[in-house]
């Protein structure tokens, strides 16, 4: 069983990146040629044929409203992936399993402390079993009590794939 929190973009933050993302620009939903994008709002990969929308997104913009965090710089605007409509969000998963985890892929794990500055990260390659190397990494991450949040990231974009939480 997870130890970790994984979050996808909030149902009220997708509805407003439905329209307007924060970069400004208007949402332009299409048709997933292939599939396979990664879907931050559900955690799962498109299929072919789904109505997504590639749209701008601040991970920490709205944490640190919430929580009176001033992240600065930190507070980067990236290209996330998204369901044109309301999808009902990520489905449960297994216990230990972690999105978009399959084995050989780079993920960074970047922390981050309550102020919303990155406190550091680390490069982490999936194993066979990439729950388990995402709980290690996690668990290092969070026994630093000044770790706020986690956000995981693509290495070979550099894009969010989701945030984690303590418990």
């Amino acid at each position: 069983m997870s130890l970790f929190a994984v979050r996808a973009v909030e149902p009220a933050v997708l509805a407003g990146l439905r329209v307007t993302d924060d970069a400004g620009r208007p949402c332009a939903p299409y048709p997933a040629p292939e599939g396979g994008e990664p879907l931050r709002c559900c955690l799962r990969r498109a299929r072919a044929g789904e109505r997504i929308a590639l749209v701008s997104y601040a991970p920490l913009r709205r944490w640190a409203a919430a929580t009176g965090a001033v992240p600065g710089a930190y507070d980067e605007v990236g290209p996330v992936f998204v369901h044109a409509e309301d999808c009902g969000g990520p489905a449960p998963e297994a216990p230990g399993a972690y999105p978009f985890a399959r084995p050989g892929v780079l993920r960074t794990v970047r922390r981050y402390d309550t102020s919303g500055r990155i406190l550091g990260g680390r490069l982490l390659e999936l194993p066979d079993a990439p729950g388990d190397a995402f709980e290690h990494a996690l668990k290092e991450a969070f026994e630093d009590p000044a770790v706020a949040l986690v956000h995981v990231r693509a290495v070979e974009h550099g894009c969010f794939l989701f945030e984690v939480r303590r418990p």
